[in-house]
């Protein structure tokens, strides 16, 4: 049981709960000056507080097929299904290159700021003006600009340009830093609303928002930083409702609703028509190859016409040549179906090399252009797109070396083997279609040179004409056809509910918050200084601390009180620090032996260092025995550093050291100290040896001589935790008192009177708690002076703890 309760005591010696309230008390300003200060700062950043808003819309992704697409116009196709496209859609909406996109097309790179008391505010679209930027020139970057508005023409720019003739500017062209050249110093200029500034730092037409504007207004604007923008709106947030389904909705907050709002919407304007022109591709591309062609048909179709009509006006032979047209249908007809044969083979020819050649397989122009109408061919050449285009889309959001592109390849290249087979069976089929007409070919060419030169030449002009008419018609029909199916393509995202400003105020951090936050630091600061003050305290501070510490019982606690001198009971032996002392005095009665030599007491006061208030002690007990009208003896054994003299105005020449050195009788040294009963022996000079002095024979001969001659002996001891000298002393008190003063014995200090208590070196030894402040102390008043709760009832006897009632009961029973 003794060794847990010196553990709890150990335990609870680390952290008092008392002494922590108590500091907690006394930072009562602190606490004050600290939540004042935290509120007074929350005040200052409420007025910070920005309002946020929100834009969102709704958009469908869907998979919108074309509805004039057939099996024979391969010009669009599905790329992926819907659950592939609303991925897709989602990370181009996120991409860079689609921020960039709308970016620039918003030119949000421009920053238009109103100026305000606390903090400057996003004033897009709030300002009278817009500004138009030139993207083709460069403009200084990062430097604000004021703009007043002169009138309802013209306006002023101005800024204040460093000490330089150039500085940092960006291209938001070309996208890359440059240098510009700028003015020095303050630059003033008026313009007119809707000209074209051109400076060497700024290219701009600045329009009026509306034709009416009011004069007068300030704004600044600058250019800011391109890719911070960009990354900035990369940010969107986008949400399936419901997950997985292909309605997407998109939100942005920020402090300007309006460019919320515009940013929204003009990224789903953007993804629209570029989702739009990549289906389209397909069919922009056939177009394309089919104008060129037309192009050369055209010619060669007026030049057919032109030699047709140059031999009409020379010959007579239009009644016999016309006998012949039946040869000559037959020869064209041929002739037709060899130039598709041949368009066939080109187109295959023209298809392998492409495929051996390029890497970017989405401009492959459709077969059936040429009239290739096999389902292998036209699926793979389709299958072969999809893949490429997947492959390009997938390049957004992944690195290069990811192995989805791998599988891709694998795939892509499959096809490409699939199509070389098909190329090499269909253009045998095609030769030998060939060869069969060329034999029908000779055959009627055979008949057609049988007839007469003129005839003959007029016969290959004609076939020539229809051939090139033919050719001619079918190019345009099948752009006619590309263009028919381009126009019924529509876009696979549709805007369900586009971004709006429905009046929302929109938000604003809870200013409480910051209120709170201030007033629990204000309380947490203080609290944590006030356990840390506790944790780092290794002082005494109260006599719960004496408990904990140590097993010497508590026989006093002496108040703290403000006086010249120690002598406090003498000058004022009224107050609280007296009834103290006399306290003490009453207690020492159930200390004592019960018989003593010649009926006289002793007691040793010490400490564990010097100013702890030993010698106020000695002389304040001394003076209480002798008010009760004992003979007391005050006896400075402190050879080392002697005080007594100082507080009784005597010279320190003759006292202990003289005595014990045989250099002056006891009678000589006793010293009268002002007062009845009370007489004072003083330490006198500081001798070389005090240790060797104290433990002679004549120490032992003086404190017998003084027990005959007074009731109380008084011993003013050197400190117990320093030297010896006390130990050596301690074996002539009937009673020996350690004084411990609190805020100034450490807990530590303890240890060396507790081991000498543990192994009984010093007998009746009791504690005295001076300097006691009871306003400092939690719990703790002066009424230890009368009585002193437990602490002045407790000692030990046989090593156990007995209360004052028991000993007093055992005197009646002796008396």
């Amino acid at each position: 049981m003794e060794e847990e309760e010196r553990e709890v005591n150990s335990l609870s010696g680390i952290f008092d709960i008392r002494q922590f309230l108590v500091k907690i008390l006394k930072l009562w300003w602190l606490f004050v000056l600290v939540i004042g200060i935290g509120l007074c700062y929350a005040y200052y950043k409420n007025q910070f507080i920005q309002t946020i808003h929100y834009a969102s819309s709704l958009i469908s992704i869907k998979d919108n097929s074309n509805p004039l697409f057939t099996s024979n116009q391969s010009l669009t196709f599905n790329w992926g299904g819907t659950t592939d496209k609303v991925t897709t859609a989602i990370v181009q909406f996120k991409s860079r290159t689609h921020a960039e996109s709308v970016v620039d097309e918003l030119q949000y790179y421009i920053n238009y700021i109103k100026e305000g008391e606390y903090y400057n505010t996003d004033a897009y679209k709030q300002t009278p003006f817009y500004i138009y930027s030139d993207s083709s020139k460069a403009q200084i970057y990062g430097k604000f600009i004021r703009i007043k508005v002169i009138d309802q023409e013209g306006f002023e720019l101005s800024a204040n340009f460093p000490n330089s003739d150039s500085t940092e500017g960006f291209h938001y062209g070309q996208k890359k830093s440059v240098a510009v050249n700028i003015p020095v110093g303050d630059w003033k200029q008026q313009f007119k609303f809707g000209d074209s500034i051109k400076l060497p730092f700024l290219n701009v037409v600045i329009e009026k928002r509306e034709n009416t504007i009011g004069t007068g207004g300030e704004w600044l604007f600058n250019f800011g930083n391109y890719w911070n923008t960009v990354n900035k709106y990369k940010s969107i947030a986008i949400l399936q409702k419901p997950v997985g389904s292909s309605i997407l909705e998109l939100s942005l907050s920020g402090g300007n609703k309006q460019r919320l709002i515009d940013y929204i919407n003009t990224s789903s304007l953007i993804l629209e028509r570029g989702e739009l022109q990549r289906k389209n591709k397909f069919a922009v591309s056939t177009i394309r190859y089919i104008d060129s062609s037309l192009v050369l048909q055209e010619k060669a179709l007026e030049k057919s016409e032109q030699d047709m009509e140059d031999f009409k006006d020379k010959s007579q032979m239009l009644d016999a040549i016309s006998q012949n047209s039946d040869f000559n249908q037959r020869l064209t007809d041929f002739e037709i179906q060899k130039r598709g044969l041949q368009s066939k083979l080109n187109y295959y020819d023209n298809l392998r090399t492409y495929l051996q050649n390029k890497k970017d397989y989405t401009l492959i122009q459709a077969p059936s252009v040429v009239g290739i109408d096999e389902g292998s061919i036209s699926e793979a050449v389709t299958r072969l797109i999809l893949l490429s285009e997947e492959r390009k889309k997938r390049e957004f959001a992944m690195r290069s070396d990811a192995p989805i592109f791998r599988e891709i390849d694998r795939d892509i290249d499959a096809i490409k083997d699939i199509i070389y087979e098909n190329i090499i069976s269909s253009k045998g089929l095609i030769n030998r279609e060939l060869n069969e007409l060329y034999s029908q070919i000779n055959k009627v060419e055979a008949q057609i040179k049988k007839l007469p030169k003129e005839q003959q030449e007029y016969l290959k002009i004609q076939r020539q004409f229809t051939i090139d008419q033919n050719a001619y018609n079918v190019f345009k029909a099948k752009r006619a056809e590309a263009e028919l199916v381009k126009a019924a393509n529509v876009s696979d995202i549709f805007v369900i509910d586009e971004a709006k400003d429905t009046g929302g105020s929109g938000t604003r951090k809870d200013s409480n918050i910051n209120y709170l936050i201030a007033l629990l630091v204000g309380l947490a600061l203080p609290i944590s200084i006030a356990f840390a003050l506790t944790i780092l305290d290794n002082f005494i501070n109260s006599p719960k601390d004496i408990e904990k510490l140590s097993k010497i019982p508590l026989l006093g606690v002496i108040g703290k009180m403000d006086h010249p001198t120690n002598l406090v009971v003498k000058d004022k032996p009224k107050s609280t620090i007296a009834e103290s002392f006399r306290g003490i005095r009453s207690s020492l009665h159930f200390i004592y032996d019960q018989e003593s030599d010649y009926g006289s007491r002793t007691i040793m006061v010490t400490s564990s260092v010097s100013g702890e208030g030993k010698t106020f002690t000695s002389i304040n007990l001394a003076t209480v025995f002798a008010l009760s009208g004992k003979r007391t003896v005050l006896v400075g054994m402190d050879l080392r550093k002697p005080k007594i003299f100082d507080d009784f105005e005597i010279d320190n020449d003759l006292g202990v050291s003289n005595y014990l050195v045989n250099d002056c009788s006891l009678n000589e040294m006793v010293r009268f100290a002002g007062m009845e009963n009370l007489d004072i022996i003083l330490s006198g000079p500081v001798p070389p040896n005090p240790s060797e002095l104290i433990v002679s024979k004549r120490a032992e001969m003086m404190i017998e001589q003084l027990k005959k001659d007074y009731d109380y002996i008084i011993l003013d001891t050197p400190p117990l935790g320093l030297v010896a000298d006390a130990l050596e002393i301690a074996k002539y008190a009937d009673a020996n008192l350690y004084v411990v003063r609190q805020g100034y014995t450490k807990k530590g200090m303890l240890d060396v009177v507790n081991e000498k208590y543990q192994r009984k070196e010093i007998k009746n030894l009791s504690i005295i708690f001076n300097h006691f402040n009871a306003k400092g102390t939690y719990g703790y008043g002066y009424g230890y002076g009368y009585g002193y709760g437990a602490y002045g009832n407790r000692y030990h006897e046989n090593g156990k703890k007995i209360s004052l009632l028991s000993k007093i009961r055992k005197l009646f029973k002796k008396g």
